[in-house]
């Protein structure tokens, strides 16, 4: 044995571990700050450089924000607020301007008393925006004068200028991301457009203007009414139960909350819940506060109903059925955990929602009889639903093969059992299921046929979806529950701890009957097995479309430009068949190995939510009851469309 490994490997003192300042760090690892390197990062840098101009609003000092996308892949955003400061920073010893644009937690958002509060990312704001951009110019108007500073990568090039003279006042944050960052620095408008227009609802009476020089594209937001009209547009696609919607507000020790709910006739519970503009889909102790001065409140006038011997037992859910309601607060000093930081944490908001809620809606339930007995009557028939699925889940427990051992007839099973390297396959009908069948890798590939379209999770009541022999068998091949015993939380979680497979991949038709099944599979994971999407596990297969033959040649297309490619390549439809696959029983195995099955060659596609809100929204479009919407929406996207003749 050699002691002298000194050679080999190098002293590992204090010198080797480097010491990373603020901007650096950033650079090196950009996910830590801004979630990912992708669209959903590229698109949150601009929401930063948004809110510090929606925190000037809050602040009461601007009523104007204009979002630019420039044809050269600059982003400007520009506020009539009241500029940053430039004075020198006594700590510092530099332009207080600069100070902000390149220390991290430096912002004005750290002293109390100019900001009461603020939403943006946790502190890291504008000078994370700097970090990842190769170029940003700041321009501030303040005190009659245009102060400027350019900076590189987030170093600045120069001390503060002096531009000259003005009588506007604001600030204006130009900048272009750096594309040696971002794999791709090129701007969706639609996801911009959405974030503005939730702004303008969050921030009732501001002003927002979005400009996309790329297509001369210009969309102007402003709600005067806020909250109560969101929840109007959030609920267009349902029947309304009350004929008000219900408007809380209040304000206690710094917290500003505002609530807009409204019953409706569905069975859906829907609620959003935002801290200082950001959405906080993990929920958090404001929504726990909501929901308990709900239960309490609605309790009340429930417990004088029917007589003593039908009493029914109420869960929190039975007061929530049919719920949409938008929980906004302002918190001065908000605390957020969770894995994507969206679930608030701040003890003391969940007893001031509770209480503010408790007293107008109180107020309300007194002043609206006929509002209160329709919500009444829903609750108590929403408690005889309950029962009856949790009678119809039982069954599913029972039949759950992680307790009985028996796993559905239909679901041709893997070999391999550890499922991180099992995949399952959900496909449409026994004929296509057949061939997936005989041409799956048997050890890590299992298949569950589908008999016709399932049932739509979107228009059934709870029992109903948990009677229906489909969805039955794909809870028990999945291996996974709804709920355990114990508290009525607990009943609505998915319990995904004996997964029994990584992989979920939705394999339908490559036509029109296809895709509504595809739809159908979706909405049921959505609105019922979300985890599942959260975590990554849903995937969508893509079989080809067409078969080109010639001679003892043959080559797969997946889309009609791949077709006239390999059409070109082969010297026109000359001696060429073209076979167009309706559906995946017109493969044979071996075809349906190669093409969609197997690792090696195919493509899936994973299935992620990109924006909680639109994703609900589209799904009560297009599954919803309500035909008029959806007429709407096919119209405005047939364009995107592809006809089957």
């Amino acid at each position: 044995m050699n002691n002298n490994h000194n050679n080999t490997t190098k002293d590992y003192t204090a010198d080797s571990i480097r010491s990373l300042e603020g901007i650096e760090h950033i650079r090196l690892r950009p996910s830590m700050y801004i979630g990912d390197i992708g669209l959903r990062g590229l698109h949150h840098l601009v929401y930063e450089v948004i809110d510090n101009s929606v925190d000037e609003a809050l602040a009461g000092f601007c009523d104007r924000i204009w979002v630019k996308i420039h044809k050269n892949g600059f982003i400007s955003v520009l506020d009539n607020g009241r500029g940053i400061p430039i004075g020198i920073h006594k700590k510092e010893g530099k332009s207080a301007l600069e100070v902000v644009m390149t220390k991290i937690g430096a912002g004005g958002k750290f002293d109390k008393n100019s900001y009461k509060v603020s939403g943006g990312l946790h502190g890291v704001g504008i000078s994370c925006v700097n970090a990842l951009s190769k170029k940003l110019i700041v321009t501030v108007y303040r005190n009659g004068k245009i102060y400027q500073q350019e900076y590189y990568k987030g170093t600045a090039a120069f001390p503060v200028k002096c531009m000259g003279n003005t009588n506007m006042r604001g600030t204006r944050i130009h900048y272009i991301a750096d594309d040696s960052i971002f794999n791709n620095i090129t701007y969706d408008y639609e996801i911009l457009s959405n974030r503005l227009k939730e702004l303008s609802f969050l921030n009732k009476g501001l002003h927002l203007f979005l400009e996309d020089e790329r297509n001369n594209k210009k969309e102007y937001f402003f709600s005067k009414n806020g909250l109560k009209e969101y929840i109007t547009i959030l609920d267009k696609n349902q029947v309304p139960l009350t004929k008000n919607v219900i408007f809380i507000e209040g304000n206690r020790e710094n917290t500003i909350v505002e609530i807009a709910m409204q019953y409706n006739t569905s069975y859906k519970e829907r609620i959003y819940s935002y801290v200082n503009n950001i959405n906080t889909y993990e929920g958090g102790t404001h929504l726990s506060g909501f929901r308990r001065a709900l239960t309490r409140t609605l309790r009340k006038y429930t417990d004088s109903y029917g007589s003593s011997k039908d009493k029914i037992e109420l869960t929190g859910d039975d007061f929530r059925e049919g719920i949409t309601a938008i929980i906004s607060i302002r918190v001065m000093d908000p605390q957020f955990e969770g894995q994507t930081k969206t679930k608030l944490s701040n003890h003391e908001v969940g007893g001031i929602v509770d209480k503010i809620v408790g007293e107008m809606l109180n107020s309300f339930l007194e002043e609206n009889p006929s509002d209160r007995k329709k919500i009444i009557d829903k609750i108590i028939l929403a408690a005889k639903a309950r029962q009856a699925a949790r009678k119809a889940r039982e069954l599913i427990q029972k039949k759950n093969p992680i307790i009985s051992g028996i796993l559905p007839g239909k679901l041709a099973d893997c070999s391999f059992n550890d499922p991180e390297n099992c995949e399952i396959y959900l496909v449409e009908g026994d004929s296509a299921g057949g061939t997936a069948k005989q041409g799956r890798d048997r050890n890590f590939q299992a298949i569950l046929p589908l008999r016709g379209k399932i049932l739509n999770v979107e228009k059934a009541m709870q029992y109903k979806i948990f009677e229906n022999e489909e969805i039955k068998n794909i809870f028990t091949s999945l291996g996974v529950s709804i709920g355990t015993e114990g508290t009525e939380e607990d009943e609505k979680i998915l319990n995904i701890k004996k997964l029994r497979y990584n992989k979920i991949i939705i394999m339908t038709d490559a036509d029109i009957d296809g895709s509504h099944i595809s739809t159908l599979i979706l909405t049921l994971f959505f609105r019922y097995m979300k985890p599942l999407i959260e975590k990554g596990h849903i995937y969508i297969a893509t079989p080809p479309l067409y078969l080109i033959r010639k001679g003892s040649h043959s080559k797969y297309a997946w889309n009609d430009q791949q077709r006239e490619n390999i059409l070109k390549k082969l010297g026109g439809r000359k001696y060429v068949n073209i076979q167009r696959y309706k559906g995946l029983g017109e493969m044979n195995a071996e075809q349906l190995w190669e093409t969609t099955m197997n690792p090696k060659n195919r493509t899936l596609r994973k299935v992620n939510i990109e924006n909680y809100t639109e994703a609900d929204k589209i799904f009560s479009i297009l599954m919803g009851d309500d035909v008029p919407p959806r007429r709407n929406f096919i119209e405005e996207n047939a364009i995107y469309a592809k006809i089957d003749v």
